[in-house]
């Protein structure tokens, strides 16, 4: 079985990972700032263990996107 049917080319996880970081990251990070906003007032530390785990739990569902980006293209043939 190769890598391609296994999952993302390398390429696809790589405009994904552009897309997820310029686009979908600023949007979490309004929806989770326009939420704390729509609460009342909260303890400082409990605020901030809020926004802590808000920081924290939009990586775990897109963990797939970014696995190996960072390094190079391991369909790339020229050496």
């Amino acid at each position: 079985m190769s890598d391609k049917t296994k999952g993302m080319s390398y390429k696809t996880r790589r405009r994904w990972s552009l897309f997820v970081l310029l686009i979908g990251l600023p949007a979490y990070i309004i929806i989770c700032v326009t939420i704390m906003n729509l609460l009342p007032r909260l303890h400082p530390l409990l605020e901030l263990l809020i926004y802590v785990v808000m920081g924290v739990a939009w990586a775990f569902p897109i963990k797939a996107v970014f696995m190996g980006v960072g390094k190079e293209d391991p369909e790339n043939t020229d050496t």
